[in-house]
């Protein structure tokens, strides 16, 4: 998972590309079993659940050879038909088939920031978060919070209480229990979380920063240690969200989420409630308190 070999120090480790692609496959692959690809279960017992190497390479019409080089990491001469096979043949969700091909083949992309440069947020996207009055912040690479709104620290805590590599969704849910209280579906909120760092993982696995978070949530986190292992990934662009606020109650909202065309690492996220709701009312509750309505984030 974490390619410490070129340094001692696990700050500075990366996660490496092909044991990353072989781990996911092998993940995918043990989580079907032959009935899922309409195939009949019979010959030598299994020891272990799931598909067998030659299953999967006889579904996607593929040699056992080339699909198990596949699995132990080589795939410079893959192409992406085949790579297509394979993701039909393992039942992969569209932002699985995305990782599997961006850990397979993945290509430079001159608009992306680099994994080791700083980020920052437009002073301009700040004052378009002070201007919202909907609950509003800006996320980066690894789930960093970038920027926010004074309605968003009333919602979900003031993170300029925090120092700035604490101000990030994956420590705060799976290290902070009052955090993780405030959404009713935590399990939800967790899984959301380890998606969004693996779809990072696939795109820059050189970020030693990332490597780093994943190791320290490793160390202290049996959930993100399973979900991690997982390889659950879905892409939502928007959805609804139910917390219980320390101080208004339960909210349904419903989010958005806008990604930043100039810098693709960046996404703006609103959220909102419905007209003459009782979760409307809340929010309203909420601006009128403003920093006062913060909740503890320890």
């Amino acid at each position: 998972m974490v390619d410490q070999t070129r340094s001692g120090d696990p700050s500075r480790a990366a996660l490496d590309r092909r044991t990353e692609l072989g781990q996911f496959l092998r993940t995918r692959r043990g989580a079907l079993k032959p009935e899922d690809l309409g195939l009949l279960s019979f010959g030598r017992r299994r020891r272990v659940p799931g598909l067998r190497r030659e299953e999967v390479a006889q579904v996607a019409g593929v040699s056992v050879a080339y699909y198990t080089r596949l699995e132990q990491g080589h795939s410079d001469n893959v192409s992406a038909e085949v790579l297509d096979a394979i993701a039909r043949a393992l039942r992969l969700t569209d932002a699985q088939q995305l990782y599997l091909t961006q850990l397979a083949k993945p290509k430079p992309d001159r608009k992306r920031t680099p994994c080791t440069r700083s980020q920052q947020l437009r002073p301009a996207l700040q004052q378009l978060l002070d201007a919202l009055d909907v609950p509003a912040y800006v996320t980066g690479r690894r789930a960093d919070i970038l920027g926010w709104n004074r309605l968003a620290a009333a919602l979900f805590g003031n993170w300029s209480e925090l120092p700035p590599h604490e101000r990030n969704w994956a420590r705060l849910v799976f290290l902070s229990p009052t955090t993780r209280d405030l959404f009713v579906d935590r399990d939800g909120k967790a899984a959301a979380i380890v998606s969004m760092l693996r779809v990072d993982a696939s795109r820059c696995p050189d970020d030693p920063q990332l490597a780093a978070l994943v190791g320290e949530l490793s160390v202290k986190s049996e959930e993100f240690r399973r979900l991690w292992a997982a390889y659950e990934l879905r892409r939502k662009s928007h959805g609804s969200l139910r917390l219980t606020h320390p101080l208004v109650g339960d909210l349904t909202l419903s989010y958005e989420i806008f990604p930043l065309p100039d810098d693709p690492d960046q996404a703006l996220l609103t959220y909102h409630a419905e007209p003459d709701s009782a979760s409307a009312d809340a929010l309203r509750l909420l601006a009128n308190w403003g920093t006062d309505a913060t909740t503890p984030i320890h």
